[in-house]
């Protein structure tokens, strides 16, 4: 077991589509609780059978939709409960030829976000979507992962790794398992121990495509230290998936900064009556594409009249919460 960045725990694969070969691998057989990246087999084995026309009544429609694109636990609690619960996985490992997939421990068969996932597997699951299922099958799934959106159903920032790295032809499906003021069967802060899995540390997972066409399979799974932040695990997971190599990848441009504080919010405009896009991850590296003034920021012993510009929320945040905190951000251009 490698580890990174003092204890934190990393198992990493990186599928090039295109030359049909890994580019980074790292401990890809580990085995991590999925959290809810588990929502992948949810949705695929909920589709398994009801081919040819794989018609989806409206209220699954919206259930499943909310699942993939914000992560919604509610709606993978009901199909864990409809579908047969590890059952689920026992019926897609062999369908899929997963190695490493096991359903939760059986002291907790109602948690779905304990079954255990590699990131190795993770490819496989990525592989039979893009170049095996069904095309109503793929177009479902892989179209609402190209769709996710800023925030889980929880209200937790999702876009980290993945969607804080890459430019927008991306697909993400992302978990997050004991982080404070999380919720529901796969984010549960109820942290039983049982054998080959770690249940204890916080647990925070990247997986889907980057580039065009879906070209390069990424799947990165992380352990934190138990009471890490979310911001701080936020932070070292980007920061990680930022050194791979993901062929047809392109980087967003801009500078990367940390913030300080807490409740930092988004706005749609350099000011405070701009409206608020999000609120960021307490610390949490932000990519600053460039600055501009607007209105003046006094938080002693800061203060600042110019906001930088983040173009993964399309919005502004004082410059008084970046970097230094100093006034301007040394090396950013003016917007």
């Amino acid at each position: 077991m490698k580890l990174l960045r003092g204890c934190v725990t990393a198992g990493v694969a990186v599928f090039d589509r295109q030359a049909n070969t890994f580019t980074d691998v790292l401990n890809p057989d580990l085995q991590f609780r999925s959290a809810s990246v588990v929502k992948l087999l949810i949705a695929l084995d909920y589709l398994w059978n009801r081919g040819p026309e794989y018609d989806v009544p409206a209220a699954d429609r919206a259930r499943l939709e909310v699942m993939l694109r914000s992560s919604d636990d509610d709606a993978a609690s009901y199909y864990w409960e409809h579908l047969g619960g590890a059952d689920i996985v026992d019926r897609m490992v062999p369908r899929l030829g997963l190695t490493h997939t096991a359903g939760p421990p059986a002291t907790h068969p109602g948690f779905w976000g304990y079954v255990a996932f590699t990131a190795a597997d993770t490819v496989r699951i990525y592989r039979y979507l893009l170049d095996q299922a069904p095309a109503p099958v793929r177009d479902f799934v892989m179209g609402n992962l190209h769709q996710a959106t800023r925030f889980g159903s929880d209200g937790f920032d999702q876009y980290f790794g993945i969607a804080s790295v890459f430019d927008p032809a991306f697909s993400i499906k992302q978990g997050w398992s004991g982080f404070a003021g999380s919720s529901g069967f796969g984010t549960d802060r109820a942290k039983p121990v049982a054998a080959g899995v770690d249940l204890t540390r916080e647990a925070l997972h990247t997986t889907g495509t980057v580039g065009t066409g879906d070209r390069t399979i990424v799947a990165v799974f992380t352990l934190h230290p138990d009471g890490t932040p979310y911001g701080k695990a936020y932070t070292d997971l980007t920061r990680l998936t930022r050194t791979l190599n993901v062929p047809g990848g392109v980087m967003s441009a801009g500078s990367w900064l940390t913030t300080t504080g807490s409740g930092v919010r988004v706005r749609s405009a350099p000011n405070t009556s701009g409206a608020i896009l999000g609120t960021l991850p307490s610390g949490v590296d932000v990519l600053v594409a460039c600055q501009r003034k607007g209105q003046l920021i006094e938080a002693p012993p800061r203060s600042s009249e110019w906001w930088g510009y983040l173009p993964k929320y399309g919005g502004y945040v004082t410059n008084v919460y970046v970097g230094s905190g100093g006034p301007k951000l040394p090396g950013v251009p003016d917007c």
